[in-house]
């Protein structure tokens, strides 16, 4: 089975073609994978195109909607020098990432009208990305008629979540105030995958999955499925990110609208004008903060002292539900790329079992154990695998 995915990002898409002949716990590569960036330039997108058998394409979108660059895109299978297929009709089935899919959804679902409009409805609560999953749902539509389409759902993973976990302490305005997480794919991919890579059952695991990139959460996994998770309601909660800000004293957005914010000046500051760029005032880039403070630059500094600080915390309120730990995951591309936040976040953890081993705990290009031999809690880096989630549970679908 031929299964295309698409990933839509708030400033990008990435999509890639899986050949797939039956369910596999290990992740094969790609046939083919595509990416459009929109986040450099405001008039165009930049597209880049690869297969498996090396061919490359690189190109400027320009003035030109998303679903349109999507439909470019998807010309690139079938045509010119990145065509893996004769015909659009090679392509068996699409699946989806969705950011948001309330209460309802629990797992991969067949898109159809009710699911369309629920993904719309919930816009609301995904504004930067839900609507741009529902562009590409509706391109595939214009491009590939009536191939069947998969959405899955970034907060199924996290819907088996306690209720005392899930609710906020007030009172109950509106049944879908409550915390849904996010980062489910990949967290539930990496769950999967540390099971493996220990050679262990699922169901017996006691992990904690850290997902560090410009967007940043914890769970807290116990038998398989998120039991905690430090997003919430929406991606802004938990630890500091990229641009966000993550958890603050809510009295603080009080003031300062006292103080003449808008509604909508306050979601810039908050989403994009926080966190490590907002300290900083370099960027949300780690790799520009190091240098930075290298030079002696103390809000740099700051910025990543916070942001370690933060994110230590959060791991210790993970652990605060499970009765034990048996791995800790990193993932995303922060922890997969930068040793030294890894050696950070673990730095005094040794009471809890956790000990890194300096000359495993480098940049691979491989899932691979960056804790000492003797730690009884091991450490894991895996390269995270949203796309190959995807198919998996595309094809599991389609195919029971």
């Amino acid at each position: 089975m031929r299964i295309l995915v698409l990933n839509a990002g708030s400033g990008s898409q990435k999509s890639s073609l899986f050949e797939l002949a039956a369910a596999s716990a290990e992740p094969v590569k790609p046939v083919w994978q595509a990416s459009i960036d929109w986040t450099h330039r405001s008039d165009a997108a930049e597209m880049t195109v690869e297969t498996a058998s090396g061919q490359s394409l690189q190109t400027e979108l320009s003035e030109m909607s998303r679903a349109a660059a999507v439909a470019k895109m998807l010309e690139t299978l079938w045509s010119g020098p990145t065509q893996v297929i004769e015909r659009k009709a090679d392509i068996d089935a699409v699946g989806h990432r969705v950011v948001h899919g309330g209460q309802d959804y629990r797992q991969a679902t067949r898109v159809d009208a009710e699911v369309k409009a629920a993904i719309d409805r919930l816009s609301a609560l995904a504004p930067t990305h839900n609507p741009h999953s529902l562009a590409g749902i509706e391109a595939i539509e214009q491009t590939l008629g009536d191939v069947p389409q998969v959405v899955v759902f970034d907060t199924a993973f996290h819907r088996q979540i306690p209720e005392p976990a899930a609710r906020y302490p007030l009172p109950n305005l509106e049944a879908n105030i409550r915390r849904y997480g996010f980062h489910g794919t990949s967290h539930r991919y990496c769950t999967h995958r540390a099971a493996q890579l220990l050679d262990r059952p699922v169901e017996a695991l006691r992990l904690i999955v850290c997902h560090l990139g410009n967007g940043c959460s914890l769970a807290a996994v116990r038998d398989g499925h998120s039991v905690d998770t430090t997003m919430g309601f929406t991606p802004l909660e938990g630890l500091m990110m990229g641009t966000r800000s993550g958890s603050i004293d809510p009295g603080i957005l009080l003031y300062l609208m006292r103080q003449g914010y808008s509604v909508d000046r306050l979601d810039h500051l908050l989403n994009r004008g926080s966190g490590l760029k907002g300290v900083s005032g370099i960027g949300a880039d780690l790799r520009r903060i190091f240098p930075a403070i290298d030079a002696g630059n103390h809000a740099a500094k700051l910025a990543y002292d916070m942001y370690i600080h933060r994110l230590r915390s959060g791991i210790g309120a993970m652990l605060a539900n499970l009765d034990r730990l048996d791995a800790l995951v990193f993932t995303g591309g922060v922890a997969q790329h930068q040793p030294n936040v890894r050696d950070r976040a673990c730095a005094g953890l040794d009471f809890w079992g956790i000990e890194l081993a300096a000359d495993k705990n480098v940049y691979c290009d491989r899932d691979h154990v960056i804790s000492a031999d003797a730690s009884p809690v091991i450490v894991l880096v895996i390269h995270t695998q949203e796309e190959w989630q995807i198919a998996q549970e595309t094809y599991q679908l389609l195919t029971p």
